[in-house]
């Protein structure tokens, strides 16, 4: 009876358990992220972390995968964002912190992509290490860092 009051929080819920379900059945979050999304030969996965992605919907649970060449966002819900251009895929331009003014210990990173879309994630279980991942591979390649969904 919870849930009928609180939609909203159990379906996140929900989803977050059902991601974490589909992790141990696939055989970890590598495998995941190569059954996903293109991923090149030298492509090496350096962090994946539950995380939120924020939408004006609400928050969509799902994990966010940074790699040596791309930041990719997966969810059991369906999600399909095309860049003007009608791509899937959009390159990188800036990282920038966040934080709620309020609850200085909600923690938001955004990513702004060159046609000015901005992709906000936020509830991280260690925003500060997901971070420096992003920071180190954006720093590495920041001309072909590509964002994928």
């Amino acid at each position: 009876q919870f849930c009928k009051w609180r939609s909203r929080a159990c379906e996140t819920v929900k989803g977050k358990l059902s991601l974490g379900a589909k992790i141990l059945q696939v055989g970890g979050v590598e495998k995941i992220f190569k059954q996903l999304f293109v991923v090149s030969e030298d492509e090496k996965l350096l962090k994946a972390s539950q995380c939120y992605l924020s939408t004006t919907a609400g928050p969509i649970a799902g994990l966010l995968f940074v790699s040596t060449e791309k930041v990719a966002f997966c969810s059991e819900r369906s999600i399909k964002i095309s860049s003007p251009s009608g791509k899937s895929v959009r390159k990188i331009k800036m990282l920038n912190q966040s934080e709620n003014v309020k609850k200085p210990s909600q923690k938001y990173l955004e990513l702004v992509t060159v046609d000015d879309f901005e992709f906000w994630f936020m509830g991280f279980i260690n925003y500060q290490k997901t971070f420096k991942y992003l920071q180190q591979a954006m720093s590495q390649i920041s001309d072909e860092m590509n964002v994928a969904f």
